[in-house]
């Protein structure tokens, strides 16, 4: 692949961050007006933006595939075992056992509550669409029970679901940027943790509670559907076994991270086997395969009398299907990002960030911000935005660590906010709580608005005090 130089020769910062503005504003274009998928909308503005800034034919293909295989290489285990772990706990029952026993604990009155706090553990391996739908009998027959308006437990449950969906590992948006930004996974999730939960009880479970409130009485609707409600009381996993397979890679990815930090400090010796062998049995990848293995046994195997590997084939089908898009979308942002440091692009943008004086973590921020009102999609946004910042974080040696942890959050942060019409979320949510287009501006718009921003506001204050 050709270097930075020649990629970028003969032309000036001004031409190319005309060609970034040309190319961000094409691949808009692509997605909102002729409804072209972002997969193909990636791969040809790439293309475009790679021959612009002067890539030759004969590099061209080398750069693209350098960019989509490192970030596949990177990310689709992650969102692949995350899936499947997800789907497992969905399909055994162990979602409901989850909402059940924590509503149970909290009583009837603060059942939004404990029906957000369920959700935020169960969100963790399960994207939020998927969540949601899997999650709606318990919030539809907790409705109903309490005879109380349905935005009261689904606003909650939406909001804790979004939080996790925005800000943690192994979903798609946060990986992503951590690849790009080469953050630790372990810290990213450090960090997400430290930001998400008094984001979550804010923004996703407070201001969730005041706007329901404030809203119309809403009833049940007359739909439903989730394949937990099939599985009898008496065959559904214990609640410290969901607890078990939801928290176990959290820490062992944890245990990584601690293990990585004190042998750089050289409190432990890190070429210890016993030492390594934990360091590697904490690495992203492995600690979410492990969980999975031993969600299958808990969950599926040990229950069942026959056709249990038959089964987990069937649930591990069903997990991977729907993810494929959002990996191929992820590979595709990886190839924009790789085009953008090998063209030159990225240091021009480090060089008007310098002369503007705007923060780094800021940029981000915003040009996340921007994709995401823009297009709706906030895997595209965090994508996009975290390939655009990479080059300027990679050439600053003091980002490196958990200010590029930070900067990655805040990437996310602004990925996931603003969401209105332009969003499959907005109407996922509206649909499944029966309310009109009005009533979602008046809602989840705010909601989402409220994580996002006090998602940056916590991720920018922590990078202040490193």
């Amino acid at each position: 692949m050709q270097d930075t130089t020649q990629a970028a020769a003969g032309l000036s910062t001004l031409g190319l961050m005309g060609i970034a503005v040309a190319a961000i504003a094409i691949l808009l274009v692509l997605i909102i007006r002729v409804r072209l998928h972002p997969f193909f909308a990636l791969v040809i503005v790439s293309i475009g933006t790679a021959l612009a800034t002067g890539i030759s034919v004969a590099d061209l293909l080398p750069t693209l595939l350098g960019g989509f295989g490192k970030t596949l290489g990177n990310v689709a285990l992650l969102i692949g075992f995350g899936a499947v772990l997800g789907r497992l706990v969905a399909v055994s029952g162990g979602a409901r056992v989850l909402a059940d026993t924590l509503i149970h604990f909290f009583g009837s009155k603060r059942a939004p509550l404990g029906l957000s706090i369920a959700c935020l553990l169960f969100g963790f391996p399960i994207f939020l669409d998927a969540a949601f739908v899997v999650m709606l009998p318990v919030i539809y027959s907790v409705a109903r029970e309490l005879k109380a308006s349905l935005l009261l437990y689904g606003l909650p449950a939406a909001g804790a679901f979004l939080v996790m969906h925005a800000l943690m590992p192994p979903h798609p948006g946060p990986v992503a940027a951590a690849v790009f930004l080469h953050a630790d996974i372990g810290q990213v999730l450090f960090i997400a943790l430290l930001v998400g939960l008094p984001t979550w009880y804010a923004m996703g479970y407070r201001l969730s509670l005041m706007l329901a409130k404030r809203s119309p009485f809403q009833p049940v609707p007359n739909f439903m559907g989730a394949e937990s409600e099939e599985i009898p009381p008496e065959k559904r996993p214990a609640f410290g076994t969901v607890l078990l397979v939801l928290l176990l890679p959290l820490v062992l990815i944890f245990l990584n991270t601690g293990l990585s930090t004190l042998g750089q400090s050289g409190v432990i010796d890190g070429d210890n086997p016993l030492v390594a062998a934990l360091m590697v049995i904490g690495e992203t990848p492995i600690a979410l395969l492990i969980s999975t293995c031993i969600a299958m046994w808990l969950l599926v195997i040990r229950a069942s009398e026959r056709g249990a590997m038959d089964s987990i084939n069937e649930i591990v089908e069903q997990a991977l299907s729907p993810v494929c898009s959002i990996i191929l979308i992820t590979g595709a942002g990886g190839m924009f990002g790789g085009v953008l440091t090998a063209s030159g692009i990225g240091d021009a943008l480090a060089d008007s960030l310098q002369a503007f004086g705007l923060p780094v973590i800021l940029a981000g921020y915003v040009i996340a911000s921007v994709i995401r009102i823009a297009q709706g999609s906030a895997t595209v946004a965090g994508t996009t935005a975290a390939g655009i910042m990479a080059p300027v974080v990679l050439g600053d040696p003091t980002l490196a660590g958990l200010p590029a942890a930070c900067i990655t959050v805040a990437i996310v942060a602004g990925a996931i906010g603003y969401s209105h019409v332009n969003d499959s979320g907005f109407w996922l949510v509206g649909r499944f709580l029966g309310v009109d287009t009005k009533t979602m501006l008046k809602t989840w718009t705010v909601i989402s608005t409220g994580i996002s921003l006090m998602a940056f506001g916590l991720a920018w204050l922590v990078f202040s005090l490193l």
